[in-house]
């Protein structure tokens, strides 16, 4: 039965973001390409509604901290391929993703990504990454926008918290951004690592309070990242303990 229903719900899955790439690539047409950030906060929020509900996945938001009236840099820690459906389901006001430039190969992402102006980078070239970022800061500048960035990489399938990439703080210090630290709690549980088979359940989005970087600098940029990145391991680890106890 769980393998009949993980096909059912892989092919559900790609119907929708079949659709749904037809539709967003009429309305980027129909509006010459300038309704990019209704089609992030609005239209991609109900796919990933969608998908999380043919995969039985409820969504609870938890919120211990004001919310952002200003671009931002959002991170998050990325253990599932729910992680995806997640993001784009908290439907965040004038956000663009950094993401591999892999994901340009994948004719789904590929095709909706282009047309949404997200940022696909080089991870493992450096000098390229860096010049993607460059140009997309005058953008990102003139047009205010945030920016969402997993600092992991690519997804943990050890179940802890993997090293974090300095991308994302970095261009905080950049773009003088506040850094939004949000912490899925309960993805890994119902569909760890890299696997398509998803156990029905509830997964808690909790958005902690800004962090000022107006302080950061290069000389301090390491301890600032394993600070919180130390946060997300206790985070992770109240989570577990929690929810050991509820079974």
């Amino acid at each position: 039965m769980a393998a009949i229903r993980m096909i059912l719900l892989t092919a559900t899955t790609v119907l929708i973001l079949t659709g749904g790439m037809i539709l967003l690539t009429l309305m980027s047409i129909l509006t010459l390409g300038q309704a990019q950030n209704f089609i992030i906060q609005i239209f991609s929020k109900s796919i990933g509604r969608l998908v999380l509900f043919f995969a039985g996945v409820k969504v609870k938001f938890d919120r211990s901290g004001p919310p952002v009236n200003r671009p931002a840099i959002y991170i998050s820690n990325h253990s599932s391929t729910l992680d995806i459906f997640l993001i784009i389901v908290m439907g965040l006001p004038k956000v663009r993703y950094i993401a591999k430039y892999e994901l340009l190969y994948n004719p789904l992402f590929g095709v909706m990504g282009t047309l949404t102006g997200q940022i696909f980078i080089k991870r493992q070239d450096s000098e390229h990454a860096v010049a993607t970022l460059n140009r997309a800061y005058k953008k990102i500048r003139r047009q205010g926008l945030s920016l969402y960035v997993a600092p992991e990489g690519t997804r943990q399938e050890s179940g802890k918290i993997g090293p974090f990439k300095k991308g994302a703080f970095r261009m905080a210090i950049d773009l003088q951004y506040p850094l939004v630290p949000i912490h899925f709690a309960g993805a890994r549980q119902l569909c760890p690592g890299k696997t398509l088979r998803v156990k029905p359940g509830t997964v808690t989005i909790r958005f902690h309070p800004p962090i000022d970087t107006g302080a950061w600098t290069l000389e301090n940029l390491d301890e600032r990242i394993a600070e919180i990145r130390r946060a997300y391991i206790r985070w992770e680890e109240e989570y577990v303990k929690m929810d050991n106890r509820q079974e």
